[in-house]
């Protein structure tokens, strides 16, 4: 399976999805978006894909939200998507993208519905275990997500 992953290496999450990937098995193609943002066209189809409006990829927590005025409702996506590109700190992430669909990967585990079963447990950064999947878990043996 492939896998794509915008991903910024200072982001504890981000971080935590990329090693998820990477203990599913797969090497994936991560793309660091603040040194390579993705084109419009790529950005807007991934917000689609993964079914959130521009507005629910847009990060709040950064200087350029406040400084730019994003939090006023009447600016429409274009406007969003503008600022996007312009400060590529304001796109969200991780997004990952695999043949079984693109996610916003918020929290971490979100990831575990684009990939194969978690074999084994997982141990995040902060020490969180992600319990893995057993495929006497499921009847057709592809769970892709922790039992509850």
């Amino acid at each position: 399976m492939k896998a794509t992953i915008l991903h910024n290496p200072a982001c504890a999450t981000s971080r935590n999805v990329l090693a998820l990937i990477r203990h599913v098995g797969i090497q994936p193609e991560v793309i660091e978006y603040l040194v390579t943002p993705p084109t419009r066209e790529r950005l807007v189809s991934l917000i689609r894909r993964a079914g959130l409006e521009v507005r629910q990829a847009l990060r709040q927590n950064v200087p350029p939200y406040a400084a730019l005025g994003l939090d006023d409702l009447r600016l429409d996506d274009d406007h969003l998507l503008d600022a996007m590109l312009a400060h590529p700190i304001l796109i969200n992430r991780p997004f990952v993208e695999t043949e079984r669909g693109v996610c916003l990967a918020r929290p971490s585990e979100a990831v575990l519905a684009l990939l194969p079963p978690l074999r084994t447990d997982f141990t995040k950064e902060d020490g969180q275990v992600v319990p893995a999947v057993s495929v006497a878990d499921s009847a057709d043996g592809d769970v892709t997500r922790p039992p509850r």
